[in-house]
């Protein structure tokens, strides 16, 4: 396998409380068990756990990009209108496209579970070969932004964000990802999809 087909998944967790041990975090593993699921195609990750501090996110995905090679790096935390909720300030600082519909969809979505969705500053942007993505906090939260929303038969009321996220990684110059679509279909263009 050419190691360029690998998708490289950077997970950060943003929280000063699990930063630093008073309790466990729950983000990164509820990532890696979606993607486990959702991800058909060879993919690995970079994880890291750290404070809500601006320069200490900004530091940490510009790291991710530019040094690790991610093509696609997801926050967790951080996301509200509290006084140390900076995540999305840090990332909007790093960026050098800004992806407005990501962070739209994801309220969207939210707002179908909670009111208080709306109290959200969840973003998208592009860095250099990566997407950068701002996802909520919660295990809940996150797999519904993702995967979208479900009917009681299962059916997809609303899909998720994901389904964007593969065609958007091939027109940054990243790998040709493939889901199983029992948990999101990735959706492309017909001239962009290639045959299995």
């Amino acid at each position: 396998m050419n190691p360029n087909d690998e998708l490289l998944i950077g997970l950060v967790s943003i929280s000063d409380r699990a930063s630093s041990g008073v309790y466990e975090d729950k983000g990164i593993p509820a990532l890696q068990e979606w993607f486990g699921a959702a991800l058909a195609s060879p993919w690995r990750m970079e994880t890291r756990l750290i404070p809500d501090d601006r320069a200490t996110i900004e530091a940490t995905l510009v790291e991710l990009v530019d040094t690790a090679g991610c093509h696609l790096v997801l926050t967790t935390g951080g996301t509200g209108p509290a006084p140390r909720d900076v995540t999305p300030e840090a990332t909007l600082a790093v960026a050098d496209k800004v992806m407005p519909g990501f962070g739209e969809e994801m309220r969207r979505i939210s707002l179908n579970f909670v009111p208080t969705a709306i109290l959200s500053r969840q973003m998208g942007v592009i860095r250099k070969q990566a997407l950068i993505l701002n996802l909520p906090g919660q295990p809940k939260a996150i797999k519904e932004t993702l995967e979208g929303v479900r009917g009681q038969d299962g059916e997809v009321m609303h899909t998720g964000i994901f389904a964007a996220v593969p065609y958007c990684i091939d027109l940054i110059g990243g790998p040709y990802i493939e889901t199983n679509e029992a948990v999101i279909k990735a959706f492309r263009p017909k001239s962009a999809i290639r045959p299995r």
